[in-house]
Order: structure tokens, then C-alpha cells, then sequence
């Protein structure tokens, strides 16, 4: 006679694994994230209900066109996280290379692990179940300071970090304002 214990899971039992096994994970993040926030980052679960949403704050990096600024984000898990990247969207218009004008953060860490469809960005930088919200956090905080126009969600914004800087400084100075409600 067996030991085993068959468990059988109910019709949808997979998704609820894997959004409890996810749950434990965002749990831990939470915990270490609290315990240890990197300079000028606050984020947590939006309410306690749901730890798949997330509200982020991140000051603008000191000496970035967006210094004295406080941006506004949210951060949504999949149910499958750690697997899948979460999704990023700032709450205020930002004029940025790298954030489309919906909001959307476009960095390489936050799209799908495996090969590049476009051949651009290597698998390495890709998102990968070892990576973190915490990794995620620096990754926007290293955006906000170094826009890469090469790999643009703002054509407008990547065209004038290129060709007009002065021009692109103002309008990064017109979102820090609206951030401070000045």
C-alpha cells in the first residue's frame, strides 16, 4: 500500500495554485520592500484585499530632468507571477522616451522572458522569475535618470531627447510641476 496522497485540484485548481504560490511571493517581496525600500521608492499592495495591485511612488533621481518630482505608479501582478513581469503604468502624464503617453512603462525587465521577436533586446535582459519588484523599482529609477531613445514607447519624447534637449528639459519640467501641483 501507497503513502502518497493523491490531491486532486478542482476545474481552474492550476490558476488557483499558481495565484496562491504568487500571493506567498508578493507577500515576501512586500515584507523586504517595507523592511528595506530603495532611496526615494514607496510601494505597496493598493489595499490589503489585494496584493495584486500595487501603488508605487518614485522621486525623481537627483540630478535627472525629473529630480523633485514624485511620480505616481501602479504596479499589477499576474497570477502566474513570478513567472510572467508585472505591468507598470505611471499616473500622470510623463513625457518620457521610455513611457508611452497611455502611461505605460516600456523597459526591457518588464517584457516577456525568452527571445526578442524583434531581435533587439538579448534574453538576459528580459524578465525572468528571479528578478524582483525591487529590481523593477531601480530599473525605472535608472530610466527616469538615462532615457534610452533606442528602444522608444514616445517617438516624440525619444525625437526630442535626440535633437532638442533643451526643449525635452522643459517639457520633463512641465510633468515634475504637475507632480507637486505647481
Amino acid at each position: 500500500m501507497s503513502s502518497y496522497k493523491t490531491t486532486y485540484l478542482p476545474v481552474g485548481g492550476y490558476k488557483t495554485a499558481m495565484a496562491g504560490s504568487a500571493l506567498r511571493r508578493l507577500m515576501t517581496e512586500y515584507r523586504e520592500l517595507f523592511n528595506n525600500a530603495p532611496h526615494g521608492v514607496v510601494a505597496g499592495p493598493a489595499s490589503e484585499d489585494n496584493f495584486f495591485e500595487w501603488d508605487v511612488l518614485i522621486q525623481g533621481p537627483e540630478g535627472s530632468p525629473y529630480e523633485f518630482g514624485v511620480f505616481p505608479a501602479r504596479l499589477s501582478f499576474p497570477t502566474d507571477y513570478p513567472l510572467s513581469p508585472p505591468k507598470m503604468r505611471f499616473s500622470v502624464p510623463l513625457f518620457h522616451p521610455n513611457v508611452y503617453t497611455c502611461g505605460k512603462v516600456c523597459i526591457s525587465i518588464l517584457h516577456p522572458p525568452g527571445d526578442d521577436p524583434l531581435g533587439y533586446e538579448h534574453s538576459s535582459e528580459r524578465w525572468s522569475p528571479v528578478q524582483s519588484v525591487e529590481k523593477i523599482l531601480l530599473s525605472v529609477i535608472s530610466m527616469l535618470a538615462e532615457p534610452n531613445p533606442e528602444s522608444g514607447a514616445n517617438v516624440d519624447a525619444c525625437k526630442m531627447w535626440r535633437d532638442n534637449r533643451a526643449q525635452f528639459l522643459k517639457e520633463a519640467d512641465k510633468a515634475v510641476r504637475r507632480t507637486l501641483g505647481l
